[in-house]
């Protein structure tokens, strides 16, 4: 019973984070005929707004909400682009927020470029180790190399979460320091609609950590291979 108790508790602590983010997210995508513009159009309007000189903005693939700093570029998934819902507002501000940090050099806007080469880097090593473990085990007649594996999986996915956890204070600035307060004092969102946009913003912050969270199903797939 504890067993399977802890199985499902450790599910939802991997799950749960990942599905209540896209939960919300699609929620909230509902067209409101009322919103004064899409994503994209207030997305120009900041730039314009805040004097973010070089910052472009394109409509990038489904689910293709970023903003990258190599390029200056904010990029909105089609439905964030030209959508009118709590979603398409409030990820757009988001994104907007990030080019705000990026282009005023704040601390914060550096957290990304410090820790998320090391999360790719790490989750590469990881599966680099977990495909070649086998055939050195075999050769070198190593015993336990399932536990082995189990433990170079789980440490592997531990560090990647960690350092996804050390972007979240720049998430976190990017919706609540940047987002909340320009869509709280301007005409783009009623007010009646504000704490469903906290909710989205909230969703926007948590992103990288929830799906590295769900990353953990790799483990998963290398056991079951084993097997």
């Amino acid at each position: 019973m504890l067993y399977v108790l802890g199985t499902i508790l450790l599910l939802v602590i991997v799950f749960g984070p990942n599905i209540w983010v896209r939960y919300v997210l699609t929620k909230h995508h509902r067209h409101l005929p009322g919103m004064p513009g899409t994503g994209a159009e207030l997305a120009l309007h900041l730039i314009k707004q805040y004097k973010l000189e070089g910052v472009e903005l394109i409509k990038g693939e489904a689910d293709q909400n970023f903003y990258r700093p190599s390029d200056n570029t904010v990029s909105l998934s089609p439905e964030i682009y030209d959508g009118k819902s709590l979603s398409a507002i409030a990820v757009a501000a988001h994104e907007i927020g990030h080019a705000i940090q990026f282009n005023r050099q704040e601390p914060v806007s550096f957290l990304r470029d410090k820790y998320l080469g090391k999360a790719h880097f790490i989750q590469k090593c990881g599966v680099y180790i977990l495909m070649a473990l086998p055939l050195v085990a075999g050769v070198l007649h190593v015993p336990h190399a399932i536990g082995l594996h189990f433990v170079i999986g789980l440490l592997t996915l531990l560090s990647s979460v960690l350092m996804y956890a050390a972007v979240l204070p720049e998430e976190w600035d990017a919706s609540f320091n940047k987002a909340l307060p320009i869509l709280d004092a301007g005409d783009f969102v009623p007010k009646e609609y504000l704490p469903a946009i906290r909710q989205v913003l909230t969703a926007c912050a948590l992103t990288y950590v929830a799906a590295a969270l769900a990353d953990v199903l790799r483990l998963w797939r290398w056991l079951i291979l084993l097997r």
